[in-house]
């Protein structure tokens, strides 16, 4: 088992949350339940994921939820692009979270190859 608040991949994703929070709260008040809850939804499912598959008793069943986290910041991904597309998202902003998503993505993917050679 491993302490996942000692994880760096769970730092950087819960602290990825905060911004996804803030920059959809400007989101248009029609996209509560759209958009809004979506994006927050799966910004914090990653360090859900990475939390709960950090209890489980095998490094095999942890990669299981990695790969859950990962899905979910496909998700984030592809929502900020529709975002972006409906212009509810600065290109500023866009660029920075698209950054640090695919810096949290690259750090799960090398956790994961870490695990499988274990």
């Amino acid at each position: 088992m491993h302490n996942y608040k000692e994880l760096e991949i769970w730092k950087s994703s819960l602290k990825f949350c905060t911004p996804i929070y803030k920059i959809t709260s400007k989101f248009p008040e029609e996209e509560k339940f759209g958009l809004i809850s979506q994006l927050r939804r799966a910004a914090v499912s990653v360090p859900s994921n990475i939390a709960e598959g950090s209890a489980k008793s095998s490094n095999k069943h942890f990669v299981i939820f990695l790969e859950n986290a990962l899905g979910s910041c496909r998700e984030i991904d592809t929502q900020m692009l529709v975002s972006l597309d409906l212009e509810f998202l600065k290109n500023e902003d866009f660029s920075i979270l698209s950054y640090e998503l695919n810096r949290i993505m690259v750090m799960i993917n090398n956790f994961i190859k870490k695990l499988g050679e274990n």
